[in-house]
């Protein structure tokens, strides 16, 4: 039930605000020059605004921090899409079918549809929150350590179903992600592994700078190596004003079309967004693969087409994937507020950074705020649909700035890709050591495209290969050893069964397609 007159409070606070309105403009566009660049994450730029935070009430804090990191997430989808350097993990899920677009000079078609959806599932995470906030909160209740071993092993199965090419090629490469995701010391054990005596590796390889070389460095090497053709360029025929007002309402179209065309995708990727988001630890990267494979997934019962028919519908299908991948993605923003709002359970860093805030306001979240503090939650709840509505324009500015990248020459593109890898790698904990790891995943991400093995999944191990194997000890140390252990309780029963049902599917689609080949 709404409070009229604690709703009437907050919409007060947030749009009648002009310093509220600043701050929100400005945390947008802050967000989007943080996020387009690449190691520079929604985290970082949150972390650095706290200093900021100490001098503005609650209101103006949460609104900029909720809105630079919408932006900052989308801004994550620009050296994507132009660069195939993706901006946050999230994005590397549809990496290389974002990239093949700006290969054919449709960079700014893809970085459109990311921005509707975006808004999209933002917009939806936000009513999620406010409809089901306390009830969805109680369901992250039922996860023990067990349930989210099975959820990151769903996770890095979806790495798997997405991959193009030979299943057993996908799975060599995650099996290499896992195997990086074991060197140095974890939170299970505390003898160093695979370290060969260098201290920097003690605490294990950075995601981030991995992430970077093994696909902005190598896309370098592979240009070098083969050459590429250059994109086609888009010459303006109309002035700024009219360029700008017909991209707004082209993407308020695509908009609609979107919710007409494909309104249950939505709903699913924005319902994954917000189940997986509000469930500590896991966050928006494994919200974006298993939408985006659960896309690709109902895809495979639609009816193959061929010929030209069929190079347009693949690139549709395509488009639709990376579309649904973007919505949950954004929607597991709104979905990680949840626990910490209810519970005061950070659902990913940014909300940890949140609650810090909050407490240096003298707010503790818990289930006490909905009493003592209800207006503050409406504002939040107004704050997240605020946020989603300035990221449409300032996204539009974003990408009509950043497409004057694909008309770059390759000489120049070149040295100013190798840069940013280098900055980026650099930025997250000011180690030369970071550098050299990027450099090192780029000569193998060079390799393994090459040997027509995917990346991705090497970068999906990486990130989950760690807490899986914390899991995965926390749940047979629990149940005394016992494997037995790991399906106990019913919801862990159930994510199991969902994982074996994932297994023999690719096992039984990989055995048809090598019986076609045959055939």
């Amino acid at each position: 039930m709404v409070d009229i007159g604690a709703f009437t409070e907050a919409a007060a606070q947030v749009f009648a605000r002009g310093d509220v309105w600043l701050i929100v403009i400005a945390a947008a566009l802050y967000g989007v020059f943080v996020g387009a660049i690449p190691g520079l994450t929604a985290t970082m730029a949150v972390a650095l605004f706290v200093p900021m935070a100490y001098w503005l009430d609650p209101i103006a804090a949460i609104a900029a921090i909720i809105t630079m990191a919408a932006c900052a997430i989308f801004a994550g989808d620009l050296p994507t899409v132009l660069l195939r350097i993706p901006g946050t993990p999230a994005s590397a899920a549809y990496v290389d079918d974002a990239y093949a677009f700006t290969r054919r000079g449709e960079a700014q078609r893809v970085l459109r549809l990311g921005l509707v959806c975006s808004v999209i599932g933002g917009i939806f995470g936000a009513i999620a929150m406010m409809m089901l906030g306390g009830w969805l909160a109680q369901a992250a209740g039922w996860f023990s350590v067990t349930e989210y071993f099975w959820l990151f092993l769903i996770g890095l199965t979806c790495a798997v179903i997405v991959a193009e090419g030979p299943r057993s090629k996908a799975v060599l490469s995650l099996l290499l992600g896992l195997f990086f995701s074991t060197i140095g010391l974890s939170a299970a054990h505390q003898e160093p592994r695979f370290t060969l005596g260098i201290a920097s590796l003690y605490s294990g390889i950075s995601f981030i700078p991995a992430m970077i070389g093994l696909f902005g460095m190598s896309e370098v090497l592979l240009n070098l190596v083969d050459g590429a053709a250059p994109a086609k360029p888009r010459p303006p025929v109309e002035s700024a004003l009219q360029r700008s007002t017909h991209s707004l309402a082209l993407t308020l179209q695509e908009i609609g079309d979107r919710l007409r065309r494909r309104k249950m995708s939505t709903l699913r990727s924005g319902g994954i967004g917000v189940l997986i988001g509000m469930l500590p630890g896991a966050g928006c990267d494994i919200a974006s693969w298993v939408a985006f494979a659960a896309s690709r997934r109902m895809q495979q019962k639609a009816p193959t087409v061929t010929g030209d028919e069929g190079e347009v519908e693949s690139q549709r299908r395509s488009l639709d994937s990376i579309g649904d991948a973007t919505t949950a993605n954004n929607a597991s923003l709104a979905g990680s507020w949840i626990p910490a709002l209810v519970f005061g359970i950070p659902g990913d860093s940014i909300t940890a950074i949140v609650i810090g805030v909050l407490m240096m306001k003298n707010l503790t979240p818990g289930p006490q705020i909905f009493d003592e503090q209800l207006p503050l939650v409406y504002s939040i709840y107004l704050l997240f649909i605020l946020a989603n509505l300035v990221l449409l324009p300032v996204g539009l500015l974003a990408i009509r700035v950043s497409g004057t990248i694909v008309q770059i020459p390759k000489a120049v593109l070149f040295p100013l890709i190798v840069a940013f890898c280098v900055t980026g790698s650099y930025a997250l904990n000011g180690s030369l050591f970071d550098v050299l790891t990027m450099l090192a995943m780029g000569i193998l991400g060079f390799v393994l495209v090459r040997l027509q093995m995917p990346t991705a999944p090497v970068v999906l191990g990486i990130i989950l290969g760690g807490p899986l194997e914390e899991r995965l000890v926390q749940s047979l140390t629990a149940a005394n050893g016992n494997i037995a252990g790991l399906v106990q309780r019913p919801l862990s029963i159930a994510l199991a069964t969902l994982f074996v049902v994932l297994v023999g599917s690719m096992l039984v689609e990989s055995f048809r397609r090598r019986d076609r080949q045959a055939t």
